[in-house]
């Protein structure tokens, strides 16, 4: 029996990947998480043989979560389970310590292709991003002006992307307003931008979001 820690802040996600997972012989739902620090105290504790991670937590970036995943528990599946573009985030996860990599879009099937595959320890990527890796039309080693940004950059990057106000993002992300404009500074620097609405088409170019 596989056991899965489903991390999403989406309570509707979980309880579908609850009752979808109930349906196998093999593979068993034995927590979930709606934060990156629940997701890290529920590892410790070692409730689960695989995580399926998404990248969009309130709290901490997905990314940051799998790599602190990987140094307290090295051995443990990462399987990241995202909206975000495979192109663009797929093969940072892997390089991060992921196992592999679904878009939420994923077939039923695939879901549980993917897990069986990474709790046995190997990795995953669907066949769609396979084929483009083995055809070079993913970058693997050339850095994009987004990938400088830290995990808390680039969660800023996404939120002003949708045109929502400094004073909220503090909110979602639990810091002041003061915090949030500097890392708008930071991100805006990084990407040689000078207002959100460059951010926004840099991020629609790049679909990130």
């Amino acid at each position: 029996m596989v056991n899965v820690l489903i991390a999403d802040d989406h309570a509707v996600v979980r309880s579908g990947l609850r009752q979808f997972l109930a349906s196998t012989e093999d593979i068993e739902v034995a927590a979930e998480a709606a934060t990156g620090e629940e997701v890290l105290a529920l590892v410790r504790k070692g409730v689960c043989d695989v995580v399926l991670l998404d990248i969009a937590l309130p709290d901490l970036n997905g990314l940051e979560v799998l790599k602190r995943v990987k140094r307290e528990r090295p051995d443990l599946p990462v399987l990241i389970f995202s909206m975000y573009s495979e192109d663009e985030f797929a093969v940072p996860a892997l390089n991060a310590g992921a196992s592999g990599y679904l878009n939420k879009d994923s077939p039923p099937g695939q879901i549980l292709t993917a897990l069986r595959a990474v709790a046995t320890g190997a990795r995953y990527v669907s066949p769609a991003l396979a084929e483009k890796l083995l055809a070079g039309t993913v970058s693997r080693g050339k850095r994009l002006p987004h990938e400088a940004l830290s995990s808390r950059e680039m969660e800023v990057l996404l939120l002003l992307s949708k045109g929502i106000p400094l004073t909220k993002i503090g909110e979602m992300l639990h810091v002041s307003v003061k915090t949030v404009s500097t890392y708008r500074s930071r991100v805006l620097e990084k990407l040689a931008m000078q207002s959100n609405a460059e951010v926004t088409r840099y991020v629609m170019e790049h679909k990130l979001g």
